[in-house]
């Protein structure tokens, strides 16, 4: 599954890896003080949070794609680039901007 050679795979991995980091950060700094719902309030009231939380997850794809740079499947290293842009972007927006 891994030796895949896909956009749409990189872009999968791209997309899932920074959900599996918040899920790990959430249960490491947060579990048993907040809720769920509690943690997404508290990150939207407090945005220097943001960057606290989408550093994990960038790091997450950053390994990845340079595990894929490195093993020579380019097509997925680009998804996985890909989603990585956007997800730093988006996380620059919402927290200087909303």
């Amino acid at each position: 599954m891994l030796k895949k050679d896909n956009l749409k795979f990189g872009i999968l991995i791209g997309i899932l890896a920074p959900i599996l980091s918040l899920v790990i950060y959430y249960f490491v700094k947060f579990y048993p003080l907040f809720s769920v719902k509690d943690f997404f309030s508290f990150v939207s009231s407090n945005k220097n949070q943001v960057t606290a939380i989408s550093v994990p997850c960038l790091v997450l794809n950053i390994a990845l794609f340079t595990y894929y740079i490195n093993t020579h499947r380019d097509r997925t290293a680009k998804g996985i680039f890909a989603i990585t842009l956007l997800f730093a972007i988006i996380s620059l927006l919402f927290k200087y901007l909303l």
